[in-house]
């Protein structure tokens, strides 16, 4: 490789992106047209969100349709990546002392995975491993996983986090299609001012006023943690890929590290 791979943060929103054709999905499929091919890509999703650290070490991992309620054509994608045991225990050796279990069988890749990948590399002929969210960690000891990634970057693996900066189903509003509520766009626009000066300082957002509004749970936001200490790790910052909020309370924002 001749450059360091990217990592990325995607705000990945409404599964039905897999399926439509939108200025978010543009802009992640124009995200992947600008970047070399990557040799692999780590995904850490929202979506598995565990009392424990894993990656998934399979060679075939299934597609996961981890949601309902919406059509049989959701349901009927498949993105059939091959997997990369080796890079699942290059992570595990990355990470030590700390513990990662390696998947061999329990789950694969989940919407908060193929949804996005299924428009930035729609071929899944790139090795793609999953890891876990793992609930019993700080978004501290999350950065600091992220950081011990990063000599996978020099290898061409992208690393890519996949949430939501601000993620409340309870609060969305129909009717604010491409809009967020005041206190949503203001953490939102508090997030991206820690992402493009000080990445390092995630961790001071926990104190802003709608931070339990825009993170009712966890499981959306930490996958931002990794990107954020993957810039930290490389004394640089991270730049907006695309920007805004959805129904209220869902931000779609999404962070690039060069």
């Amino acid at each position: 490789m001749t450059a360091t791979m990217p990592a990325a943060f995607i705000g990945h929103g409404n599964p039905m992106n897999a399926l439509e054709t939108n200025a978010y999905t543009t802009a992640w499929s124009e995200f992947a047209a600008s970047i070399e091919r990557p040799r692999a890509i780590v995904a850490i999703s929202a979506h598995w969100f565990v009392n424990v650290s894993a990656v998934t070490a399979m060679d075939r991992p299934r597609t996961i349709h981890d949601f309902f309620g919406f059509p049989d054509a959701l349901f009927n994608v498949e993105y059939p990546a091959p997997g990369d045991p080796a890079l699942a225990q290059q992570i595990v050796d990355l990470a030590y002392p700390g513990y990662i279990g390696l998947d061999a069988d329990s789950w694969g890749l989940d919407h908060g995975t193929w949804s996005i990948l299924v428009k930035m590399f729609p071929a899944a002929d790139i090795p793609v491993v999953q890891l876990s969210v793992d609930a019993t960690k700080s978004l501290d000891e999350h950065m600091a996983l992220g950081a011990a990634l990063a000599p996978l970057r020099d290898e061409g693996v992208l690393i890519l986090g996949s949430g939501n900066v601000v993620h409340n189903l309870g609060q969305i509003q129909g009717n604010m299609p491409g809009h967020g509520t005041t206190w949503a766009s203001s953490f939102d626009q508090a997030a991206q001012r820690i992402m493009t000066t000080e990445p390092s300082a995630l961790s001071q957002i926990e104190a802003d006023p709608s931070y339990r509004l825009a993170v009712p749970t966890p499981d959306h936001f930490l996958p931002l943690a990794y990107v954020a200490g993957l810039a930290a790790a490389a004394g640089t910052t991270a730049s907006t890929l695309l920007e805004g909020c959805e129904m209220g309370s869902l931000s779609m924002t999404s962070y690039v590290v060069r």
